[in-house]
């Protein structure tokens, strides 16, 4: 008998990825446009597995109702875990994840955020598609020579590194972790926070959430940063408060941020709702500032990431199936 998947907060690019990869393994998927929460749970009876993305609401209160209802296995279709209760999931339920879907697909978007956030691309097309050709206010600087900070050394950090190394850029980084022979190998000077942050012209977040990491950019450390700083985070909305953001961009002590991720963007981010207001006053006034690029969690957004996505997905559930040992499962002391 198939495997039952409850499949949460699917979008039609999903459909198409998962069913595309699933001809090869034949599960039973149920495709729910609800993201996983105490309102949708019961979506889950009767299926063995719930497969869900980065905003779903994994609580005790969740995980109850799903061991409950049947379900055997929370298979997350992404890299991050944070919004899982993995203490309270110990012994209950396993977890699985997505550790490496396509590093170089952020990596490279997070260049992105950096060469628009210097060169004013976005505010240029907005010029020019209005007849304006004026240069001002659209002056940038050569990323050639300047020092970029590093908070995590992970698999996307690392191939960041080897991105900015051919703009010739300084690479400074702090990670508890980080591999002595790859800094080596690409000139990565390994230093602790307050070196980074008083060195850095451009600092990228590529750490995990956790309780040491959550709102590690906040108004003590931007205090601490170079004068006009870039700030850019493709990692996790909660690595940044916000509110201390606004203010680092209001004083001018933050120059610049390009963003793809926010804190409490599991109220907005992929859906439609350019017919309605925006009531989160910290968004709009992030989304009002000329000086800040706000994009909607897509930096893992590439044909290739989303088969990736699938294929581990999928080989997770079926190594689940076949009561194989879960390589990608993330656990917890």
């Amino acid at each position: 008998m198939a495997v039952k998947v409850a499949f949460f907060d699917a979008k039609s690019y999903d459909r198409d990825s998962f069913n595309t990869t699933n001809k090869d393994f034949g599960f039973d998927i149920h495709y729910y446009k609800e993201r996983l929460s105490m309102n949708s749970v019961d979506l889950s009876k009767g299926k063995d597995v719930v497969c869900i993305f980065v905003n779903a609401e994994c609580n005790p209160q969740v995980i109850d109702e799903l061991v409950k209802n049947g379900v055997k296995l929370i298979a997350l279709r992404c890299a991050g875990f944070n919004n899982v209760d993995l203490k309270y999931a110990k012994g209950k339920i396993p977890v699985v994840r997505v550790p490496a879907y396509s590093p170089h697909a952020v990596a490279e978007y997070a260049v992105t955020l950096m060469l628009s956030l210097n060169r004013k691309v976005y505010r240029a097309v907005n010029r020019t598609r209005e007849g304006n050709f004026k240069l001002k206010g659209l002056l940038g600087f050569d990323m050639y020579g300047k020092t970029v900070g590093l908070i995590g050394l992970g698999r996307i950090a690392r191939e960041l590194v080897k991105i900015l190394n051919g703009f010739g850029m300084h690479v400074l980084a702090y990670d508890p972790y980080a591999d002595k022979a790859f800094c080596e190998q690409y000139d990565v000077k390994s230093v602790e926070l307050d070196e980074l942050y008083a060195n850095s012209d451009i600092i990228s977040l590529h750490c995990p959430l956790m309780d040491s990491t959550k709102f590690i950019i906040n108004k003590n450390s931007i205090a601490k940063m170079k004068r006009g700083v870039m700030i850019i985070n493709t990692g996790r909305g909660k690595l940044i408060d916000t509110e201390d953001l606004l203010e680092g961009l209001r004083n001018g002590q933050v120059g610049c941020a390009g963003l793809d991720v926010y804190e409490e963007e599991q109220n907005f981010f992929y859906e439609d709702l350019s017919d309605k207001m925006i009531d989160d006053d910290k968004l709009a006034l992030l989304l009002m500032h000329p000086n800040v690029i706000l994009t909607s969690h897509q930096a893992f957004f590439t044909r290739e990431a989303l088969h990736n996505i699938a294929l581990t997905t999928m080989q997770n559930i079926r190594d689940w199936a076949d009561g194989k040992v879960l390589k990608n499962e993330v656990t917890t002391k």
